[in-house]
């Protein structure tokens, strides 16, 4: 298959970059320890849509070594991973859901990665045998739907995929199936190129039991003509395909550009689901994370330029507790609400934490706050 000889053909070393003259002997040698602890995989095709004449240039950033990941600031599972892991490779920390790591491989290794600890390192967090995950899940009818993700599901076999899809059709109490993947945008050509997997989603997208491809474009430069014929292409497959991007310093922290992702995504039939606060990953925090506050202007201002369909999307926390919407900020509190719970009986509360200068995560927020009586902000539960 083409896209299996594209991938063969990655830029995995930071020495070949310095020999086509993106980058100096001095940076090489500075970032080798980086990509000795997080290993560096970018597709020509996404390394294409680089300009490497703007040393701030988005794509760049997102694909390629900086010195921010040298800095150790934060921690490699952020959002309570570990505990929520049931059996090597299934979590299933939200009741009706359960996320499968299916492989710990992408087409590229990005930077502000929240798995960092794994992609593309050997990792005893992969699943191993498919089945175990389905017959947990058999097991547990409360769960409604399936995550499988990675790493990135489409850089696998479309036979490895066929047997994922028709294990899960088989389980009656499932609704619906989801991937996520970065697939059409940063190798396109997996989906255009293979009839076989298209021919595979248009069979199990079925209209009792919806197949659903969750992409991650973060930037209109991604948006390319391919990329777009990628996501007309799995459309005429019956898929249904939404975008959850992060909210990236240096890559889409600005409303301007922000509003122009989510419009453009309309356009080409995406669905804007979430924009991601950037979890305080180590190696990732300081050179990605935007301070709460400052984020959450940005991304009101990016809505305030969009139409009904575009600013659909929830700015949230993936938070160890859960899902949390950033709902305001008002006389230096922020008010939020669970989107999403490991304890069900948190979903849909609001509460308010005290602004802190800085703030990037609740965790970095004042204590909970005892909502007055009369505040000025009626309908909201205090935590």
């Amino acid at each position: 298959m083409v896209w299996k000889s594209i991938l063969e053909s990655n830029i995995h070393d930071l020495k070949e970059l310095e020999a086509r003259g993106f980058l100096t002997s001095g940076e090489s040698e500075r970032l080798r320890s980086v990509t000795e602890r997080h290993p560096m995989s970018v597709t020509p095709y996404y390394l294409s849509l680089i300009d490497w004449s703007d040393p701030h240039d988005p794509i760049r950033k997102m694909a390629i070594p900086s010195d921010g990941e040298l800095s150790p600031i934060g921690s490699y599972d952020t959002s309570g991973e570990r505990e929520n892991t049931k059996l090597p490779g299934l979590q299933h920390k939200y009741a009706k859901t359960a996320l499968v790591l299916v492989t710990n491989r992408c087409a590229v290794y990005c930077r502000y990665c929240f798995r960092k600890r794994l992609v593309g390192l050997p990792s005893g967090e992969i699943l191993k045998r498919f089945e175990d995950a389905a017959d947990y899940i058999a097991a547990h009818r409360e769960i409604n739907n399936v995550l499988l993700t990675g790493g990135d599901p489409l850089v696998l076999s479309t036979d490895a995929i066929a047997v994922m899809l028709e294990s899960l059709h088989r389980i009656d109490h499932l609704d619906f199936i989801r991937i996520g993947t970065r697939v059409p945008v940063v190798l396109p050509d997996r989906i255009l190129e293979d009839r076989g997997l298209r021919a595979l989603l248009r069979e199990y997208s079925r209209p009792d039991k919806r197949i659903y491809v969750v992409t991650q474009f973060n930037h209109a430069r991604e948006i390319t003509e391919r990329s777009t014929l990628a996501v007309a292409a799995l459309i005429r497959s019956g898929v249904i395909v939404s975008n959850q991007a992060v909210l990236l310093k240096g890559v889409n922290d600005d409303p301007e550009v922000l509003a122009e992702l989510q419009s453009r995504l309309v356009g080409i039939g995406v669905s804007p689901y979430y924009v991601f606060q950037c979890r305080p990953v180590k190696r990732v925090k300081s050179s990605f994370q935007v301070p709460l506050a400052r984020a959450y202007r940005i991304v009101e201002e990016a809505k305030a330029k969009l139409d009904g369909h575009s600013k659909r999307f929830k700015f949230v926390m993936s938070h160890r507790t859960g899902k949390i919407e950033v709902v305001g900020i008002m006389n230096d509190y922020v008010y939020l609400r669970y989107h999403q719970a490991k304890d069900p009986h948190d979903v849909g509360r609001f509460f308010r934490r005290r602004l802190t200068p800085g703030a990037g995560w609740l965790d970095d927020l004042g204590e909970r706050q005892k909502e007055p009586a009369t505040g000025d902000s009626p309908g909201l539960v205090a935590s």
